[in-house]
């Protein structure tokens, strides 16, 4: 893990980012109404770090890479960075089948960005697909053959060089490991890992595995209907969390010293539909903890290693900041 500097730049920032989607068309073509995808992200993505997000399906997680990689454009709020030029940002998708183009040799898989960025020779692109092969453990006699030739980890490691052959500066891992078997899920994380040591990548892992954001990430966003509830260090998210959702997501998590108790932990953290958002704490309705102050919408307050939007955590965090918040 990757330890932040306070004074470190951010790569990335967004702030009060919000996006909205139209559900279903009148008679006239016009939307009639409006999914809720985000609903004011305020998040900085610094070098070097792997920033673990996690939350229910539904949450907003898929949309916020997509805001990342330019994909989708806000309707409000902004995003800036320090980055090198353009926006180079590159993802590895959970599915590294579906994600990798079957009628192409694996040559040609991996050094895909490039030809997108600018005109080759065959030459320079199969010298640098042979060094990025050996960078993820792939012969490079195997080059030439096509995604079905090769097992599920393999293609993986064929998704991975893919990435990092424009030289990106932030990587999106989707759900990673999630198509793979537990041994080769190992395999996997720790090639990420060791990559991400030596090239000085900067990682947004999206999960909903706890065990492989707890194995990677340096800090974790936990998010609920659009927002960042919990945002901080890994290690105090996870093992001390501060927000009722949190705490519940990670409750809902089976563990082997522990006998089940049905599926009430998991009937409570619920998403409920995002085309009408709850009027105060959008987790007010499933929150076991609802009290005075939660009709009030909830600020997202910084504290010295965690963020938590919830006015019961006010001892987190300054009176000035709380006071602030609130006005």
């Amino acid at each position: 893990m990757t330890p932040l500097s306070p004074s470190a730049m951010p790569l990335l920032e967004l702030s009060g980012v919000e996006v909205r989607y139209p559900v279903g068309r009148d008679w006239l073509g016009r939307g009639k109404g409006q999914a809720h995808a985000l609903n004011g992200i305020d998040l900085r993505l610094f070098p070097g770090e792997t920033l673990g997000v996690l939350g229910e399906s539904g949450c907003g997680k898929s949309t916020l890479a997509q805001v990342l990689m330019g994909l989708v454009e806000p309707v409000s709020g902004s995003l800036q960075g320090t980055a090198r030029g353009e926006r180079n940002i590159q993802i590895v998708f959970q599915d590294p089948q579906s994600s990798l183009d079957p009628r192409l040799p694996v040559w040609k898989l991996i050094t895909e960005p490039l030809v997108v960025r600018g005109r080759r020779s065959t030459a320079e692109l199969r010298a640098v697909a042979e060094r990025l092969a050996r960078q993820v453990g792939i012969r490079p006699e195997y080059l030439d053959r096509y995604p079905h030739q090769f097992s599920g980890g393999q293609r993986q490691r064929i998704a991975i060089a893919r990435a990092l052959s424009s030289d990106p500066d932030i990587i999106i891992l989707d759900e990673p490991t999630s198509a793979l078997d537990i041994s080769v899920q190992a395999q996997i994380l720790n090639l990420l890992a060791q990559l991400q040591r030596e090239r000085g990548l900067t990682f947004v892992l999206i999960s909903h595995n706890v065990s492989v954001v707890r194995h990677l990430a340096d800090r974790v966003a936990v998010m609920y209907l659009g927002q960042i509830v919990e945002l901080g260090a890994a290690a105090e998210v996870l093992e001390q969390p501060s927000h009722p959702y949190t705490r519940l997501l990670l409750e809902a998590v089976p563990r082997l010293d522990q006998p089940l108790t049905g599926d009430a932990a998991a009937q409570r953290t619920e998403l409920p539909g995002n085309r009408v958002l709850p009027s105060g704490c959008f987790f007010r309705d499933r929150c076991p903890q609802a009290s005075a102050g939660c009709e009030r919408p909830q600020a997202l307050l910084p504290a010295t290693r965690v963020a938590v939007r919830c006015h019961r955590a006010a001892g987190l965090v300054s009176p000035l900041l709380m006071n602030a918040a609130q006005a």
